[in-house]
């Protein structure tokens, strides 16, 4: 089934199958099945831009976790471990909850808030998800029991959004383009490589001034600068750009691939972020992990791609560098063309790269060193899925996946990645287990 047909059919398809088995499904079950319409929603929102897209998957994931947390003695909340989250609604002592009924309210509310401006078609799927699933986890439990969880559930997300409006990126005007924005004006400095009238200013320049969720600040993992700009032949400068060049002039067949798998253009696709996201759902359904399992790994991994983001935009304005496509024409070859279209904002670090590192050193941490996974992320859009024999070999092709597209220089890539490493320690360091 082609993804437009998914929700058109209201999403409610994706369920039935599964919800047919059983009266009630499980808790785990509610949370991958929001988080799975959640991937299919952000296609269909304009606004969800990679960084957006990974901040609401970070509030979503943090979400869940809290509203098992709240239900599991043995969990800790992220409570005063986040930056800005004080402590949330508790259960009251004594009283009965169901854990799939609060984690639908919160969920649904979730979804509902930070998805508000999806288009018509996820508008369809979202009430018909919230109305089924509200339907199948309530069924055959007492009124009381029903009423309480669901007002806990609320009560939690409702936390949680009001801790979410004062983190900089709540409001996205004009697609995340600047009205005013004064370019470097420095023959190292980025200029746009589109057309469109809205891309002639960078996407989210304030971006990396957001309130980091994990980690202190955006200039916690700091990055050196890339090699000293210069059009001399042979500097280390113009040999990064003609090692772009020069790859892009004679790719392979399996290059082109891997540059096309992660391309994970928004709207397209469900945007880099979401590539790491649907990586761990798969892996999730497939070992069938226990609900505190699942809401830890979906909370660090939103977390890690949410400040992964914040900490690539802070050094991407700081370094101002332009991309490959426009020293390559104004040096090398003014007939040169890339693979993928270059993204409008600077270049240095790769997006891809900070936030492939952060989510590797996630779900390694989760799973292990040598976990072998397929990624099957866009099976349904005809493309191959991929094997991988870990998250460092699935998140280095993603960033290397960039040179082969002509979006990258090598340093970009290989500095991302270690920025990647660097933000995925604060996800990991969390405490969630008392």
């Amino acid at each position: 089934m082609k993804r437009r047909a998914f929700l058109a059919a209201a999403a409610a398809a994706m369920l039935a199958p599964k919800l047919a088995l059983a009266a009630t499904p499980k808790p785990e079950r509610v949370v991958l099945d929001w988080h799975k319409l959640i991937l299919e929603l952000v296609r269909h929102t304009a606004t969800y831009s990679p960084p957006v897209a990974s901040r609401a998957f970070a509030y979503v994931g943090i979400a869940a976790f809290e509203a098992t947390a709240s239900g599991n003695p043995k969990l800790k909340s992220l409570a005063g471990q986040l930056n800005g989250l004080a402590a949330l609604p508790k259960r009251e002592d004594g009283q009965a909850y169901d854990d799939g009924v609060v984690l639908n309210a919160a969920l649904a509310k979730a979804t509902e808030t930070f998805f508000w401006n999806t288009g018509p078609t996820g508008q369809r799927a979202l009430k018909a998800v919230a109305r089924d699933m509200r339907k199948s986890v309530t069924d055959g439990l007492a009124e009381d029991v029903v009423t309480r969880s669901e007002a806990h559930g609320s009560a939690i997300i409702d936390h949680i959004v009001a801790w979410s409006e004062s983190d900089g990126g709540a409001k996205v005007e004009n697609m995340g383009f600047p009205m005013e924005f004064k370019l470097g004006g420095k023959p190292s400095s980025w200029v746009p490589t589109s057309l469109i009238a809205v891309q002639q200013k960078p996407l989210l320049p304030k971006w990396g001034d957001n309130r980091s969720f994990a980690m202190p600040t955006g200039a916690a993992c700091p990055l050196p600068p890339p090699p000293e700009y210069s059009e001399e032949k042979g500097s280390a400068f113009y040999n990064e750009a003609y090692e772009v060049y020069d790859t892009v002039r004679n790719l392979t067949d399996e290059q082109k691939r891997i540059a096309r798998f992660w391309s994970d253009d928004p709207m397209l696709s469900p945007t880099p972020p979401g590539h790491w996201l649907s990586i761990l759902l798969q892996v999730a359904e497939e070992k069938a992990l226990d609900l505190p399992t699942l809401t830890d790994g979906l909370a660090r991994l939103g977390i890690a791609v949410a400040d992964g983001f914040i900490a690539c935009w802070h050094a991407k304005f700081e370094f101002d560098l332009i991309r490959p496509i426009t020293y390559i024409k104004r040096v090398i070859d003014p007939k040169w063309e890339t693979l993928l279209i270059t993204p409008p904002f600077p270049e240095y670090p790769s997006g891809h790269s900070t936030q492939s590192g952060a989510a590797a050193a996630v779900l390694t941490n989760i799973f292990g060193e040598n976990f072998a996974f397929g990624d099957a992320t866009h099976a349904r859009d005809g493309i191959k899925p991929r094997q991988f024999k870990s998250f460092w070999e699935a998140a280095d092709e993603a960033g290397i996946s960039r040179l082969y597209g002509g979006i990258h220089y090598r340093a970009a890539i290989e500095r991302g990645l270690d920025q990647g490493r660097c933000v995925g320690a604060f996800a990991n360091g969390l405490a969630t287990k008392v």
